[in-house]
């Protein structure tokens, strides 16, 4: 595999260096790192191009030094575009299969700051992306949530099979429902089934909850095959709402490392009306995102 890893500086950038030196293996993979000089506070540009390269060359050698691999496997990259622009271009010039870059935090201002970056390169990419968001976890442990929809379960197990999990990996797999009827009887409703009429309709809602989510466990069972070895020790999650806030609560819960889902194509204007789980879970999840692009 070929992993392209977007570095600033910041300790949020090096920690995506940590995050996927986890996903690598020595043996056959390869990595870029890139690097925009124009990123560089104006402090250091205005000391002279000796001070610039200085500073390049240091942040590469620190980025080369959390990697698991020799130098013979790793290049750097260094250009004068804009970061997001330098690092598409780069992707798609190293053929990568995977580009990394890192998160500053949760809160709304800096997603709001950091996000310009992070933001384009997830929408512009047509490969996997992997936001690393905090301290990568510690090597004796990656927890790892998968989520299933329908439409990229081929998209997300093909990338999954890629990549060299390591040992200590705990993968799980979650599904959500999230029809009308999804949850179990509402109380509005469960009060008035002493009526005939609506004990009838009340018991067409848990028989059709029952079904939904019967369904969704074989689903996900028939999914979970498809993954590689690490994720088949746990039974899968099945949740009820809205996929977004469930899939957050629950990595939550299971103390996860790393979302992995997929990211349908969708129009700007789409996201700003009814969102995108992808786009909630990027925006809101305490831990790590990678997200896996499907065709339209």
């Amino acid at each position: 595999m070929k992993l392209l890893i977007g570095v600033d500086g910041s300790p949020a950038s090096f920690e995506a260096v940590r995050m996927a030196a986890r996903l690598i293996d020595p043996a056959c993979d390869q990595v870029s790192i890139y690097f925009s000089p124009a990123e560089l506070h104006a402090g250091v540009v205005s000391k002279g191009p000796g001070v610039v390269d200085g500073v390049v060359t240091a942040l590469f050698a620190e980025a080369r030094g959390l990697l698991p691999l020799n130098d013979d496997a790793i290049v750097v990259i260094s250009s004068s575009r804009h970061a997001a622009v330098g690092i598409l271009e780069a992707a798609a010039g190293t053929k990568a299969d995977l580009v990394v870059v890192g998160a500053r935090g949760t809160g709304a201002l800096k997603r709001l700051l950091l996000g310009s970056v992070s933001r384009a390169v997830v929408h512009g990419a047509t490969i996997p992306v992997l936001v690393a968001r905090g301290p990568a976890p510690p090597a004796d442990r990656l927890r790892v949530m998968v989520c299933h929809k329908d439409a990229s379960t081929a998209a997300v197990a093909g990338f999954a099979q890629q990549v060299q999990w390591p040992a200590v990996t705990e993968g799980r797999v979650i599904g959500v429902t999230e029809s009308l009827l999804a949850g179990p009887l509402p109380e509005w409703l469960e009060r008035r089934s002493v009526d005939p009429d609506t004990a009838a309709i009340a018991q067409a809602w848990e028989a059709e909850h029952e079904s939904e989510v019967e369904a969704l466990e074989e689903q996900l069972t028939a999914f979970q095959k498809t993954l590689p070895a690490a994720f088949h020790t746990h039974p899968p999650i099945v949740v009820e709402g809205n996929p977004g806030e469930k899939i957050i609560a629950a990595a939550e819960e299971q103390e996860t490392d790393l979302i992995l889902m997929g990211r349908a194509p969708n129009s700007p204007l789409t996201r700003w009306l009814i969102g995108s789980t992808s786009e909630a879970v990027l925006s809101h999840a305490h831990c790590s995102v990678l997200l896996v692009p499907v065709q339209g």
